[in-house]
């Protein structure tokens, strides 16, 4: 797997974001993931608000894998979920297993509550773009 070649942006003055970026920039060939929802390779759903996004992230890094990639390489993670006061509750469990799949890699995340998913079990859902070098 080749090393990524992207830089976070941080404008002066800004107060350190803890978990994300402000902003990514990089160079090479764009990989852009669909949603990816909490469930594995048989349709069965992790338990849990928390599980569900381990496996989501999970799922992303199997598509990226397929193109070369991992999450050195990604450059933006799009979060929707189904119920923010859920996602704020789970806050302390996230962060470690954000990183036990994602590592210490924090690309620019925005969040937003939906309404629904497709899929009703899915609390979830996860799209990525990353950049690999050329």
């Amino acid at each position: 797997m080749s090393q990524s070649q992207l830089t976070a942006l941080q404008p002066p003055g800004w107060p350190a974001p803890r978990g994300y970026s402000n902003g990514m920039m990089g160079r090479g060939r764009i990989v852009l993931v669909g949603g990816q929802i909490g469930w594995d390779a048989q349709g069965v759903f992790a338990e849990g608000f928390v599980g569900q996004v381990r496996q989501a992230l999970a799922n992303i890094l199997a598509v990226l894998k397929e193109a070369g990639a991992g999450p050195e390489h990604i450059g933006r993670l799009t979060w929707y979920v189904v119920d923010i006061a859920e996602y704020r509750a789970s806050l302390a469990a996230l962060g470690p297993a954000y990183r036990a799949v994602m590592g210490r890699n924090f690309p620019a995340m925005a969040l937003v509550q939906v309404v629904a998913l497709v899929e009703a079990e899915a609390r979830v859902e996860i799209e990525a773009t990353a950049i690999l070098p050329e």
